[in-house]
């Protein structure tokens, strides 16, 4: 299931260094209102969200469609939702923190922190690092298997076992040979930061990252939380006779330190500002961050780095950050360099033409 955990999206962040303004609800229809609509009424998403902070400073935060199809209920403005892969640059912000302390290193290798436990066929933790698993040019196979959690989204799943269902495979390449994204090397960069810290992951990065900066609305779900705690619209599978299966409530283990956050667009915007602005990761370990190699399986122009996407915008210049998606929710989003921000959400998992569409409701949100 990497399309269900990874799906990096269109864009994600560079740059805001101002705290933003109040969230506010957009005062009448404008293009960003009226791509969230076509989302809806074009696209049948059961619902759409968008956070955007414009070219004057000020944030304002729009909704459309239904939160709950059940009863029809409004879309909590601002909602909590799972925010999927956007969680890897989380994990990744804590690991660079450990390189800045001098307890890891980007260059050291897997073994040097869990010896013996990364082997397989063609797979040896001897020879792949830190980076790599960072960067996703280790080699490593997916774990992850989408009908499985579909069709047990209540299921718990131990990191251990996660890993194991990599291992049973065959590496797909040499490490350091190719790009590929995959979400076994965050495992691994999760069992990494608990071996360091001697903590859980969840609670290095709820201290680190989330209370570091203020995020109120954000959390890693504890071991067994399946449900999301604030307002939120209900996220939702579609089924090949068309119906919705609803997926709000599951047990976001399987995602881990690859998907398990939950955030609100506001919060995910912050956050961006707040790391490429400087204020979680010191200046060198930032600069590592956005050393991207090209990924162009995500789209023309992308590159990875260390959890951060670089994106051409049809306007000039890049946008940076990530994205994510999971049962019931795609989120995508970005910064740019002067500040523009935008996070949009979908309450399903969009096909290709209405993933298009997110991707370019974000691009012109960043351009008008």
């Amino acid at each position: 299931m990497a399309a269900a955990v990874t799906a990096v999206a269109a864009a994600a962040v560079v740059a805001g260094v101002l705290a933003p303004a109040p969230a506010s609800a957009a005062p009448r229809p404008d293009s960003v209102q009226q791509r969230l609509d076509a989302l809806v009424k074009e696209d049948g998403m059961p619902a759409a969200l968008a956070t955007v902070k414009g070219r004057d400073g000020r944030t304002r935060t729009y909704t459309a469609g239904i939160g709950n199809a059940a009863t029809k209920a409004r879309v909590p403005v601002d909602g909590q939702v799972r925010i999927g892969s956007n969680t890897k640059v989380f994990t990744a912000v804590v690991v660079l923190q450990l390189v800045a302390e001098g307890k890891v290193g980007l260059e050291a290798k897997v073994d040097d922190y869990l010896p013996g436990l990364v082997r397989g066929e063609g797979i040896d933790g001897r020879n792949i690092t830190v980076r790599q698993l960072l960067q996703h040019t280790s080699g490593l196979p997916e774990y992850v298997d989408r009908d499985t959690v579909l069709n047990a989204p209540e299921r718990y799943y131990e990191p251990r076992e996660l890993l194991d269902a990599a291992l049973a495979q065959k590496a797909h390449f040499a490490p350091g040979t190719q790009w590929e994204y995959n979400n076994t090397g965050y495992l691994l960069a999760g069992l990494i930061i608990q071996k360091v810290t001697g903590r859980p992951l969840g609670e290095e990065i709820t201290k680190r990252v989330i209370d570091r900066i203020g995020l109120r609305h954000t959390y890693f779900p504890a071991p067994g939380d399946m449900t999301i705690h604030e307002a939120h619209p209900k996220g939702y599978q579609r089924a090949a006779d068309g119906s919705l299966r609803d997926y709000t409530e599951l047990d976001p283990s399987w995602g881990w330190a690859a998907g398990a956050i939950v955030s609100t667009n506001t919060d995910v915007t912050r956050f961006y500002g707040a790391l490429l602005g400087g204020r979680l990761l010191p200046a060198a370990q930032l600069a590592q961050m956005r050393a991207t190699v090209p990924a162009e399986a995500i789209g023309a122009g992308a590159a990875y780095g260390l959890g951060l996407v670089s994106r051409p915008l049809s306007c000039g210049g890049v946008a940076w950050g990530h994205g994510g998606t999971i049962p019931g929710y795609e989120t995508a989003g970005g910064t740019t360099d002067d500040g523009r921000a935008v996070n949009f959400t979908v309450t399903t998992i969009p096909d290709g033409d209405t993933a298009k569409h997110v991707d370019k409701a974000v691009d012109e949100a960043l351009c008008r």
